[in-house]
């Protein structure tokens, strides 16, 4: 797992305490037994820093949610992220931990990814959001000419690929999850319609 200083662990921490109190108003995340968020989300979502490109280019998080991966992300590398958010209240969610760790390199967009309007970006992850295919459609148009797409997937990841591939052109990575033995991270380049 990604070895973080004290200083990174403690706002984890912090982001977490804020999220057990929104969760009880909104449903941020599966109501799990709260023992599992630091492996489900917390590492889960930590794995993915190390795949990004590296030089502080900017990144997107597409349906950000409870701030997985985004803001964990956001926490340990300091590049500029824009998470995409369409619920208001998720929004707001994300917001509030941005202002109270401090994350000016973090900013919301609260539209749907269709409508959000982003510069080119050097990295887009996406997790629990939708089918691979769909992702790719979301996310080409926003890529820049460098760009990768990072996204987590579940044991239907190959099943996934099968499918995208009848839609798009792309070189594929494929990373086993370090907290999931079934699942599969794909790190995504040069996506195009077929």
């Amino acid at each position: 797992m990604l070895e973080v200083s004290r200083e990174t662990s403690a706002r984890l921490q912090e982001f977490v305490r804020i999220l057990r109190i929104w969760n009880t108003k909104i449903n941020l995340i599966g109501r799990r037994a709260e023992g599992e968020w630091w492996t489900r989300h917390i590492e889960d979502s930590l794995q993915l820093a190390p795949l990004l490109p590296a030089g502080g280019q900017p990144i997107a998080d597409l349906g950000s949610g409870g701030g997985f991966p985004g803001l964990v992300l956001a926490i340990v590398r300091p590049q500029p992220i824009h998470l995409v958010e369409a619920d208001k209240r998720k929004s707001a969610f994300l917001r509030e931990v941005i202002s109270a760790l401090g994350l000016d390199h973090a900013v919301v967009h609260t539209c749907r990814i269709e409508e959000a309007s982003l510069p080119p970006m050097a990295a887009i992850t996406a997790r629990a959001l939708a089918p691979l295919d769909t992702l790719l459609q979301y996310s080409w148009r926003i890529l820049g000419p460098a760009g990768v797409g990072i996204f987590p997937k579940g044991r239907t990841a190959e099943a996934e690929l099968t499918a995208a591939f009848h839609r798009w052109q792309m070189t594929v990575e494929r990373f086993v999850s370090v907290t999931d033995g079934g699942a599969t991270i794909f790190r995504i380049r040069d996506i195009r319609p077929a």
